[in-house]
C-alpha cells in the first residue's frame, strides 16, 4: 500500500485516537467489561502519555491508530484499531508489514494481546504468522518471531 504512512502521534492526536478505539473496539470492551466513558477516557489518558502513538494515513487521511512499546525482548502491539469505514482494505496488514519489518531489523519479536470474543482480529494475525503462547482469562497472548 503505497500511500500508507505512520507518523508519530502529538498531544493533537489524542481525541482522534481516542474516537478511533471507542468506533473500532467498544463492543469487544462492552462484551468483557462494559463499557464506562470515564474509564475508557482514564485509561486511553494513561496509555496516551506512556505508548508509542503512531497515526495510520492513507493518502492524506488519517485512518487509525497504532500504539507500540518497544521493550528490551520484544515490540509489543498494544493497540492497531482502525475506523470502520476504513477497515477490510489491507490497511492492517500494511500496517503490521511495518510493525514485522521494524522488528526484524531490531531482531526482535512482536508479541501482543487480542480479546478471546475477537475473533476476527485472532484470524488476522494467525494469517500474519503469529502464534498462540499463552492466555489470561480476557486475552489469548501471541507472537511473531
Amino acid at each position: 500500500m503505497d500511500d500508507l504512512q505512520l507518523r508519530k502521534a502529538t498531544g493533537n492526536d489524542s481525541e482522534f485516537a481516542y474516537r478511533v478505539k471507542k468506533a473500532a473496539f467498544r463492543q469487544y470492551v462492552e462484551a468483557v467489561w462494559g463499557w464506562n466513558e470515564d474509564e475508557q477516557r482514564q485509561l486511553h489518558a494513561g496509555r496516551f502519555s506512556a505508548q508509542d502513538f503512531r497515526i495510520v494515513n492513507v493518502g492524506g487521511v488519517d485512518v487509525g491508530i497504532m500504539a507500540v512499546v518497544a521493550d528490551p525482548d520484544c515490540l509489543k502491539l498494544n493497540q492497531l484499531f482502525i475506523l470502520p469505514e476504513h477497515q477490510s482494505k489491507g490497511i492492517g496488514g500494511a500496517c503490521m508489514s511495518l510493525l514485522i519489518d521494524e522488528a526484524h531489523r531490531l531482531n526482535l519479536p512482536v508479541r501482543l494481546g487480542v480479546l478471546k470474543v475477537n475473533p476476527r482480529a485472532l484470524a488476522f494475525y494467525k494469517r500474519l504468522g503469529f502464534t498462540q503462547t499463552g492466555e489470561t482469562e480476557t486475552h489469548i497472548l501471541m507472537q511473531r518471531p
